[in-house]
């Protein structure tokens, strides 16, 4: 199935090049905008986006655009790769074109002043349109490379869901839908957090048993988080929960994890967000987190640790250490510890 108008990709980064990509070759017409008419220029005259997706050669089908507002008058699906700090900015001044559009958000973000996930500011910017959510372990450069890969797409709108599943589903890409868009999108937000101490575990040589100490104490901690804003558990276990952190924490291409990295060899955080050259969404997102978890009173040692690191001037060491001496909790929060 193919959609009879284009379908829009909003932003012009290596996860929404990755994207519009993916729905060209599945033999949709794309209108992908970005901001930056040089990026545009590029990807129209050597069919390549030299910044972020470096090699990797754009489908003839993907047509590069600066008109925001002419690429939502000719789509109805429209898949927003925007930055969560520039979300707002870029889509108030066309609100009013967005009413009943399908509005799918694939940033793995929280803003900053309000706590709000990208899909309920969607929501606040357009209050007519249909919202979903993409998220799971989905390395763009893996998707532009066609290496095996799946996602969720989350939606309480069913229609919404097989839309999207059929626009993306192809050859290398595998969509599965979820109703849990809040649990769905607070997994791909919450994970960057602790990408970011396994990038330092593993340039500090940490050993294995350490790393996998982190990747499930981390699982539990996001998981306990997000229950006690609503979500449900039950999709930690998924693509969008374990799924996203194995492989975030886990791979020298996830940005966060090679931020971890930067700042584990000695780098100041500004240089190694500098050295990335892209968001990377973890750091702006621990901010908030820790804050929020104070003010809900959620037990979170490792994000109050790595918060300790980046704006405290504790060292990985002293962090895990202090951690090591805590009072160990039960393993999983949602299993009873009585009646074995």
């Amino acid at each position: 199935m193919t959609e009879q108008q284009p379908v829009a990709v909003l932003g012009g980064g290596s996860f929404g090049t990755a994207i519009a990509n993916l729905l060209a070759e599945n033999g949709q017409r794309v209108r992908q905008w970005m901001r930056d008419p040089e990026q545009a220029e590029a990807i129209r005259t050597q069919r390549e986006n030299p910044r972020y997706l470096k090699g990797v050669k754009i489908h003839p089908g993907v047509e590069p655009d600066n008109d925001l507002a002419a690429v939502l008058t000719d789509c109805e699906l429209v898949f927003v790769a925007v930055p969560s700090s520039a979300l707002r900015t870029v889509l108030e001044p066309v609100a009013g074109q967005l009413a009943g559009k399908l509005l799918i958000s694939t940033t793995k973000g929280i803003e900053a002043q309000t706590f709000k996930l990208m899909s309920q500011i969607l929501e606040e910017v357009a209050p007519d349109a249909r919202i979903g959510v993409i998220s799971g372990p989905n390395l763009a450069k893996e998707i532009a490379d066609h290496a095996l890969t799946a996602t969720v797409v989350a939606s309480e709108d069913a229609d919404l869901c097989q839309r999207v599943q059929a626009a993306l589903h192809g050859r290398t890409f595998r969509v599965y839908a979820s109703q849990d868009r809040f649990g769905v999108e607070l997994g791909g937000a919450l994970k960057n957090v602790y990408a970011i101490m396994s990038g330092m575990a593993a340039a500090l040589g940490m050993g294995e048993n350490t790393k996998s100490m982190l990747i499930t104490r981390a699982l539990a901690e996001m998981t306990r988080f997000a229950v006690k804003l609503g979500a449900n558990p039950m999709t930690f276990l998924g693509l969008a929960g374990v799924g996203d952190l194995i492989v975030t924490c886990s791979s020298p291409k996830s940005r966060n994890y090679q931020v971890g990295f930067a700042l584990g060899e000695g780098l100041s955080l500004e240089d190694a967000v500098a050295r990335l050259g892209e968001v990377a969404e973890g750091v702006n997102t621990l901010k908030v987190l820790k804050a929020r978890a104070e003010e809900l009173q959620v037990y979170m040692p490792l994000v109050a640790g790595l918060h300790a690191i980046l704006f405290e001037g504790r060292t990985l060491a002293q962090v895990i250490e202090a951690l090591m001496r805590g009072e160990p909790k039960t393993d999983v929060d949602f299993i009873p510890t009585t009646g074995f």
